[in-house]
C-alpha cells in the first residue's frame, strides 16, 4: 500500500552578499510528510511517525542528572502494581530471596518479545538459583495477560502504568529519553540493589549477565 503523503515548500528568496562578486541565492526546498500516523518497532519500543521529539533543554537536562535514581548497594524502594491477572503485587513479599527486576519498553515488540522468551527459557535456571523474575512495563493488565499467555511466559508481569515506579527508580531512557530504558536490577534476599545492567539492544544478554552474577554470588 503506498503511503499517503502530502507535500508543503519552504521558500527563501534571500540573497547573499558576505563575498565579494558572489551571491547565492536559497531556492525552494521540498519536503513530503506523512499525513497518516503509522507504528515503527525499534529495538522492542513502539514509535509514531507523527511523534514529535523536542530538542533538549538546559533545563530538562539538569533535570535528568537530579532526577531520583536506584543505585547499587541501596535498600530497593517498595512499590505495588497490578499483575498480568489484575491482582495488586507489592515487592516487598519477595523479601527472603533474590529478585530479578527487569523494566522493558513494550509487550509485543521485536526486542521486548526475545528478551521475555530468554528469561522463559532460562526460568528453571533462576529458579534453582532460588530467584523470582519480574517484568515491568507501561502496558496495563490485560495487554500483560495476552503476551503472557502467548509465550507462555511462567514468571510475574506488572503494569505500571503511567511509568510512575521507572521513573521513581529513575531508569534511564535510551535516544534522549524517546524510548524508554531496558534495565534489569538484581536484589539480594534483603532487597538491597546488587547488580544493575543496562542495554537496550542486546535484550538476551540481560539474561546472561544476571544468571552469572547469581551463580557467583
Amino acid at each position: 500500500m503506498a503511503a499517503c503523503s502530502s507535500s508543503f515548500t519552504f521558500c527563501n528568496h534571500t540573497t547573499l552578499h558576505s563575498l565579494p562578486q558572489r551571491k547565492t541565492s536559497l531556492t525552494k526546498t521540498h519536503f513530503s510528510v506523512p499525513t497518516k500516523s503509522s507504528e515503527s518497532n525499534f529495538f522492542g519500543s513502539r514509535l509514531s511517525h507523527s511523534s514529535y521529539i523536542s530538542p533538549i533543554s538546559s533545563h530538562s537536562l539538569k533535570s535528568s542528572i537530579f532526577a531520583k535514581q536506584v543505585n547499587k548497594g541501596q535498600a530497593a524502594p517498595d512499590f505495588t502494581l497490578k499483575d498480568q491477572n489484575g491482582k495488586p503485587v507489592s515487592l516487598k513479599k519477595y523479601k527472603g530471596k533474590p529478585v530479578v527486576l527487569y523494566f522493558y519498553p513494550a509487550d509485543e515488540t521485536p526486542g521486548c518479545t526475545k528478551q521475555a522468551c530468554a528469561f522463559r527459557d532460562s526460568y528453571e535456571k533462576f529458579k534453582k538459583a532460588g530467584a523470582e523474575v519480574i517484568g515491568i512495563s507501561g502496558d496495563d493488565s490485560a495487554s500483560h495477560k495476552a503476551f503472557a499467555s502467548k509465550y507462555k511466559l511462567p514468571y510475574t508481569l506488572l503494569s505500571d502504568e503511567g511509568n510512575k515506579v521507572r521513573k521513581d527508580w529513575g531508569v534511564p531512557g535510551d535516544l534522549f529519553g524517546a524510548l524508554p530504558g531496558r534495565q534489569t536490577y538484581v536484589l539480594d534476599k534483603n532487597g538491597v540493589v546488587q547488580l544493575i545492567y543496562n542495554n537496550q539492544f542486546q535484550p538476551e544478554k540481560h539474561i546472561d549477565e544476571t544468571l552469572k552474577f547469581l551463580k557467583a554470588a
